[in-house]
């Protein structure tokens, strides 16, 4: 039978594939069509989401990602299928049935269990007995015509098969094989094995307590397992703690392959069906296990960089406290604590170390010390870095501010401050400073703009996520810088004082060009306009066309250049001016009232843009310049400091939330440990995950339960307690 070749049989199509990623994501044909469309040009997502709206109905950055990430496993997906069927093809065994077969497979899984007949093998006990000659002996017996086994067999006797036994056991194995081969038996007992196998974990050591004492006598069905809890048990199998079994429900599994290897009828072949159960026990379960196995915690790994993905974003966003003069410090015992003062645009002032926990002599030395440096460069806010001696440095501070009116002080998220300082970007932006000077500097730098600082960090050490170590590295990888490039977009960067950190991070750009900008105005001094972003070496028309929307330049001529309305679309904007009787000077308050007044479609259709890109150029002219961040809660400031004994069963306080992971919530609430609000603490009505109803850096009253000063453990509530203060 003639088959077509690979190119007449494209698997899926483009317009194939473009409907089956509409329809799981929910979005139209056409929208979904034009995305594939502008990544396949080398558009960036955060260009797309911003500047395209109108050719994706306005999908979030979030949702672009999703459908990018979707797209790419469709394109290996066929990429697969076509691999497969040139193989299979050449082996001469490609029928139509099989191509329409792989044609129509929805998942790598189900492309793999069709190609597994035709797959070269190591060699096994069904190569060796069919090298015997047995095969044919096999296909006999596997007819289940009722003719005796042993009957048969003494036909294939042979210089190679001395006994009926050894044909028999020969033919068995080649049976068992061919079923183990089934894709249909596989698809099957997928679906029995994802509702009925059971995962069970025991102490490797009983002895020994641990993080993982929960799951020393821990059964539960597969299907209802949490992805912490999987994680858990991987990582306390990994670390020697836990031993791991994966309970198949072995009578239901051979049924099915029975069921689909014996025929119907009175007659059932004893011989077939203790092929059939020698296929499952040593072929297909364990197979099956460790697929299983595999399945839990690909799931668990992708809810997990999704969670990592949902806590970056927030913390990256945290509203920045700028204007003012900050000291940062990195507490230590042995090294002391390092301390750095930094200017409001995060220059450093000065530099010193205090010994605080050496003695009392010492801590009032370095108060004495810490307050000149607060009156000499007139501090107003002090970044305390939450590592060790975080809580004996935060006592000190809170003590000394008794004498320093008007200052305040924030615990300050320190996690991959040591990274960087020790890094060859923070050699290179302080070289003359020692890395643990460069810590404090970094501390204090967060609080002023959390983004500008935190993006000179691998995503990974931040420390908002869980088991982020556990996780397949490349794929969380791109999922955290997505989150960054996401966030540095949305808030745009100024050209003039950005690192070559930050710039890196802009659409359209790398680590090559954004060290050129840095280059460029060094030497030409500052950016006087957007245009002359072009004069940059191996910045050209499309990486400008990418880039030049979140870029911002406060000191050009042009009030454009400092907004986020794209140079392709300042036409449109003196147009919405002149029809509103406006001049381009500063902000115009109501301008958005005002075009809603006319009607956006008639003001659209005027300016020759979509109704989406009006939006934003009338938002952006009625505050050109805008931080979004300006817009979130303050951080929470503090003049004193409680401790663990201070808590009491029902205190009401108001904290902040460090951590949003799969059972609860971590909140700072100022005496140095973070609390836990389990998922059940956080609301009064369900939810399936903490994140529906908070996000890092809320800010959020909370009511203490439970406080174990000898575990260091605070139980929290926000249930029954006031929400005016969360965001």
């Amino acid at each position: 039978m003639t088959v077509t070749s690979p190119k007449e049989r494209i698997s899926q199509n483009m317009d194939t594939m473009i409907q089956a990623l509409a329809q799981e994501l929910g979005q139209k044909e056409s929208y979904v069509e034009n995305v594939v469309r502008l990544l396949d040009e080398g558009n960036t997502i955060p260009f797309i989401a911003r500047y395209r709206k109108e050719l994706h109905g306005a999908m979030s950055d979030t949702v672009l990602r999703e459908l990018e990430t979707k797209l790419k496993y469709q394109r290996s997906l066929q990429e697969r299928r076509e691999e497969v069927l040139r193989s299979i093809e050449s082996q001469e065994k490609l029928t139509p049935e099989l191509t329409r077969a792989i044609a129509a497979a929805k998942t790598l899984a189900e492309v793999e269990d069709l190609y597994r007949p035709y797959k070269p093998k190591r060699r096994t006990r069904a190569t060796v007995a069919r090298e015997k000659g047995l095969e044919p002996l096999a296909a006999e017996l596997f007819k289940q015509d009722g003719r005796d086994p042993q009957v048969l067999a003494r036909q294939y006797l042979s210089k190679d098969v001395a006994t009926v036994e050894e044909a028999l056991a020969g033919a068995s194995d080649i049976i068992a094989e061919n079923i183990s081969d089934d894709p249909a038996i596989r698809k099957e007992l997928r679906q029995v094995m994802g509702r009925k196998a059971v995962v069970g974990s025991k102490a490797a050591k009983p002895e020994e307590d641990s993080v993982y004492r929960l799951y020393y006598e821990f059964s539960t069905p597969a299907n209802r397992l949490q992805d912490h809890q999987i994680l858990a048990l991987n990582r306390g199998e990994k670390e020697g703690y836990l031993k791991v079994d994966l309970d198949l429900p072995g009578s239901d599994g051979q049924a099915v392959v029975c069921r689909h290897a014996l025929k119907p009828g009175r007659y059932v072949s004893p011989f077939v069906k203790a092929a059939a159960e020698d296929a499952y026990d040593r072929l297909i379960a364990p197979a099956a296990q460790r697929e299983l196995r595999s399945d839990l915690t690909d799931r668990a790994a992708e809810g997990a960089i999704a969670n990592f993905a949902l806590n970056l974003k927030p913390l990256l966003l945290q509203r920045p406290v700028k204007g003012a003069v900050t000291m940062g410090l990195d507490p230590g015992y042995r090294n002391g604590c390092k301390v750095a003062v930094v200017d409001a645009t995060g220059r450093v002032l000065d530099t010193a170390v205090v010994y605080p926990t050496f003695s009392q002599r010492k801590k009032e030395e370095a108060q004495a010390l810490l307050l000149g440096l607060i009156e000499k460069h007139k501090v107003r806010h002090i970044a305390i870095g939450n590592g060790t001696a975080s809580r004996e440095t935060e006592e000190m501070t809170a003590e000394m501010l008794k004498k320093a009116p008007g200052v305040s002080y924030m615990i300050v998220n320190e996690a991959g401050a040591s990274v960087y300082s020790a890094s060859p970007l923070g050699a290179e932006e302080f070289p003359d400073y020692d890395v643990n000077l460069r810590s404090a500097i970094s501390i204090a730098r967060r609080l002023q703009d959390p983004l500008a600082e935190l993006v000179k960090i691998e995503p990974q050490a931040i420390g908002v996520g869980q088991y982020q170590h556990d996780m397949p590295q490349k794929r969380l990888t791109e999922a955290l810088e997505g989150v960054v490039d996401d966030c540095v977009n949305a808030v745009g960067v100024d050209v003039n004082t950005a690192s070559a950190s930050l710039l890196r991070q802009v659409s359209g750009l790398n680590a090559t060009t954004a060290r050129n900008i840095v280059a460029y105005r060094e030497e030409h001094g500052p950016f006087t306009g957007r245009r002359q972003l072009m004069n940059v070496p191996k910045l050209g028309p499309k990486a400008f066309q990418q880039c030049a929307g979140f870029l911002r330049v406060p000191e050009s001529s042009e009030l454009l250049d400092n907004t986020g309305v794209h140079p392709e679309s300042y036409e449109a904007a003196g147009k919405l001016l002149n029809l509103m009787g406006l001049r381009k000077t500063g902000g115009h308050t109501g301008l958005v009232k005002r075009v809603e007044n006319m009607g956006w479609e008639r003001a659209a259709k005027i300016c020759g843009v979509g109704v989406p890109t009006l939006r934003d150029i009338a938002a952006e002219l009625e505050k050109p310049g805008r931080d979004p961040r300006d817009e979130l809660p303050a951080p929470i400031l503090r003049r004193d400091v409680l401790g663990m004994g201070d808590l009491k069963p029902g205190m009401v306080l108001t904290g902040t939330v460090r951590n949003v992971i799969d059972f609860g919530v971590f909140v700072d609430i100022g005496v140095h440990q973070d609390g836990l609000v389990h998922i059940s603490q956080v609301t009064d009505r369900f939810i399936k995950h903490p994140s529906q109803v908070v996000r890092v850096g809320d800010v959020v009253q909370v009511a203490v339960l439970e406080v174990d000063e000898k575990r260091k453990r605070i139980s929290l509530t926000m249930k029954g307690v006031p929400k005016e203060v969360r965001t």
